[in-house]
C-alpha cells in the first residue's frame, strides 16, 4: 500500500485521472501499532475528471464535498487505524451509494432503477444535483456514461476497502469501519456537533456506539444518533457484526472547523482537529486493548 501523498492532487475541474494511479489513496497503519480499525473518507475527494462535462459552476460542484475531513482524521494510521480516502469528487460518483442506485431523472436508459429516497431526491450514485441543490448537467446522461464512472472509481475503491476489512478480520478476528463524513450546520440546525450512524443499532455492537459517544462528549461535543444520518452504503455493506464486521458512520458538523462561504478552514480548525486526535488516539488504544 502506498501513502496518501502518492495519490493526492490539487483541487480542480476538468483534469483527467492521473493513470495509472487509482482514484483513491491509502495510508496503512504504522507497523507494530495496527488495530482492527479501518478509517475511510469517501467524500473528501476534490478531483473531477474531464469527462464529467458538468454545466454547474465549480463552486456548486464542490459543495457536496466533505471538505478536508481526510485531513482531520489522517492521524489515524499513526495510532493504528489504516485509512483510505477518495481522490475523485463526490459529484462525479458517490462512493457511499450502491453501485446500481440510479436516478432515473438523470440516467436516460437506467434499467429498473433502485427508487431510494436519495436517488429520487437527485443524489444517486451519479448525482443529478450539487450539494447546494444546483443542477449539475444541462442534459441527461446515458447509462454507459454512468456505468463507466462506477467501473473506474466506485468499484476499485470498494474493492480496496474490502481488502482492508478482510485483512483486518483475518488478523484480529474482527474489523471495524469508521466511515468519516461532514454535514452542513443546517442538517441539525446547529443543535448537534456529531451524528453517529449505526443503522439504528444493527451495524455494530452497542458497545462501540457508546464508546464513540463517550469519547466525543469528553471533548465537549454534542452527539446525536442516527438522525438525520443513520449510515449509507458502506455502513450497510460492512455492518455485519455476526460475521466479524462492524461499521459506524461519523458525521462532523462543518461549523466546527470549516468556513463554507470562504471554502477554507475556520477559526475552529485547530480546536476541532485537536479534539479529533484525542478521540482517535483513545479509540485506537481501546481497540488494541480489547
Amino acid at each position: 500500500m502506498k501513502s496518501r501523498r502518492a495519490f493526492r492532487g490539487e483541487a480542480g475541474y476538468g483534469r483527467g485521472m492521473d493513470a495509472p494511479q487509482p482514484p483513491f489513496w491509502i495510508m496503512p497503519a504504522d507497523a507494530g501499532r495496527a488495530t482492527p480499525l479501518v478509517f475511510a473518507s469517501p467524500h473528501s475527494g476534490d478531483v473531477y475528471p474531464q469527462d464529467m462535462a458538468a454545466t454547474a459552476s465549480l463552486r456548486a460542484i464542490r459543495s457536496a464535498e466533505d471538505a478536508a475531513v481526510d485531513q482531520l482524521v489522517d492521524c489515524g494510521p499513526g495510532h493504528g487505524a489504516a485509512l483510505i480516502g477518495a481522490r475523485i469528487g463526490r459529484a462525479y460518483v458517490d462512493l457511499n451509494r450502491a453501485p446500481d442506485e440510479w436516478d432515473a431523472a438523470l440516467i436516460a436508459d437506467a434499467p429498473s432503477p433502485r427508487s431510494t429516497a436519495k436517488a429520487l431526491a437527485g443524489y444517486g450514485v451519479v448525482a443529478r444535483l450539487a450539494g447546494d441543490g444546483t443542477p449539475l448537467y444541462g442534459r441527461r446522461l446515458t447509462l454507459a456514461e454512468a456505468q463507466a464512472r462506477v467501473a473506474q472509481v466506485h468499484a476499485p475503491y470498494h474493492a480496496a476497502l474490502g481488502e482492508m476489512m478482510q485483512a483486518a478480520r483475518a488478523r484480529f478476528g474482527r474489523a471495524v469501519l469508521i466511515d468519516w463524513h461532514s454535514m452542513p450546520v443546517r442538517a441539525t440546525n446547529g443543535a448537534v456537533d456529531v451524528v453517529l450512524g449505526d443503522r439504528h443499532g444493527t451495524s455494530c455492537e452497542a458497545l462501540l456506539t457508546r464508546r464513540l459517544r463517550r469519547l466525543f462528549e469528553a471533548q465537549g461535543l454534542t452527539v446525536g444518533l442516527n438522525r438525520p444520518y443513520a449510515g449509507g452504503y458502506a455502513t450497510q455493506l460492512w455492518g455485519r457484526p455476526d460475521e466479524g464486521f462492524q461499521a459506524v458512520q461519523v458525521e462532523l458538523s462543518r461549523g466546527l472547523y470549516w468556513d463554507e462561504a470562504a471554502r477554507a478552514p475556520s477559526a475552529g480548525w485547530k480546536r476541532c482537529r485537536s479534539a479529533l486526535r484525542r478521540v482517535i488516539e483513545a479509540l485506537c488504544e481501546e481497540a488494541r486493548a480489547s
